[in-house]
């Protein structure tokens, strides 16, 4: 199991060049959008032949289940929206599709929504797509197996490996200084690929790694230590649907239509999170040795991140000299999309 989990790591980390700066890190996965006809991306429901598709950017993540559902289950037919998947290796692909205006939409995070704000309002959160829940987290601060490091304290001076200026680190970040951790005390060391960062960890060449599920429950399978995760104070860890101003001038009904699959998708796998492993397995990578217990998270349902969230990110990026100065809640998250 141990040799097939570092073939599956070296097969992601060719997919992950460059991904440094994705959505939540997580490794990429095949770019199938269909579950009819592999490689197929479009879902043309027959009244909408004649519109142009929502083009929407997806890293294929966890995060990413609903979308996929949705398609399966024929919600977006349903709703009268043709959508068509943009497939991505990396938030840097996702972010130069958004800059140049190729895609409507894309899976992201609130650090990056802000960085394009930061010259004027550019993409808009409409919806949350994934946060974390109690023995569900996004993310997780691990221990390698035998450091004997189980607790926050523990990390005290300790380089944790994580990709720098992205959520790996603001979360990794907030979740020690929640645990009472102070700024001085709190060491990243940057691993930027997640492959590398998740091999140092479990050969004990570095000891502490934020990782993200499922590869995280994969590392905890081989002994690594879960020190403290984003369950735990679940307002610094959330995932979005973020979508181009223009695009929502020009095509709010669609947008509106897009979100209410979306959110009928994530219904589905709450009710029944276990009908849909056989489709989780086959747009997203899970690590072979979790592939069959890994418990499919829950999905949020209708909601955006707090103005709460967002100041704090927005603070995070000041202290970083990402930003110059904190952005309007209202201009860059709006709840009146939500269905």
């Amino acid at each position: 199991m141990r040799r097939a989990l570092f073939i599956w790591l070296a097969l992601v980390g060719m997919l992950l060049a460059g991904c440094a700066a994705g959505a939540n890190g997580e490794p990429a996965g095949p770019a199938s959008a269909s579950a009819d006809e592999p490689g197929e991306a479009v879902a043309q429901p027959e009244d909408a032949a004649d519109s142009e598709p929502l083009r929407v950017a997806l890293l294929p993540i966890l995060d990413s289940l609903p979308y996929y559902v949705a398609v399966e289950n024929g919600y977006f037919n349903e709703e009268g929206v043709a959508v068509e998947v943009v497939p991505v290796a990396s938030g840097l692909e996702r972010d130069q599709l958004m800059q140049s205006g190729e895609i409507d939409g894309m899976l992201t995070e609130l650090p990056v929504v802000a960085n394009f704000n930061q010259g004027g309002t550019t993409v808009q959160v409409l919806i949350s797509a994934r946060t974390a829940y109690p023995n569900a987290p996004l993310f997780r601060v691990l221990a390698a197996p035998g450091s004997g490091l189980e607790t926050a304290a523990d990390l005290a001076g300790v380089p944790v490996g994580i990709a720098e200026n992205t959520i790996i680190e603001y979360v990794t970040e907030r979740l020690l200084q929640n645990e009472g951790l102070a700024d001085e005390e709190i060491v990243g060391q940057s691993i930027p690929a997640i492959p590398e960062r998740f091999q140092l960890l479990m050969e004990g060449q570095i000891e502490a790694a934020t990782l993200p599920d499922p590869l995280a429950q994969s590392a905890i399978e081989q002994g690594a230590i879960n020190v403290i995760d984003d369950s735990a104070y679940p307002e610094v860890a959330v995932s979005v649907l973020a979508f181009h101003t223009d695009s929502i001038a020009e095509n709010p009904e669609a947008i509106r239509a897009f979100l209410r699959a979306w959110d009928r998708a994530a219904e589905a796998i709450n009710n029944d999170p276990e009908a849909y492993r056989a489709l989780l397995l086959e747009s997203v990578q899970v690590p072979p040795n979790v592939q069959e217990t890994y418990a499919i998270p829950p999905f949020p349902r209708a909601e955006v991140p707090t103005e709460a969230q967002w100041q704090d990110v927005n603070e995070w990026l000041i202290e970083k000299g990402q930003l110059d100065a904190a952005l309007p809640y209202e201009e860059s998250v709006s709840a009146e999309f939500l269905p």
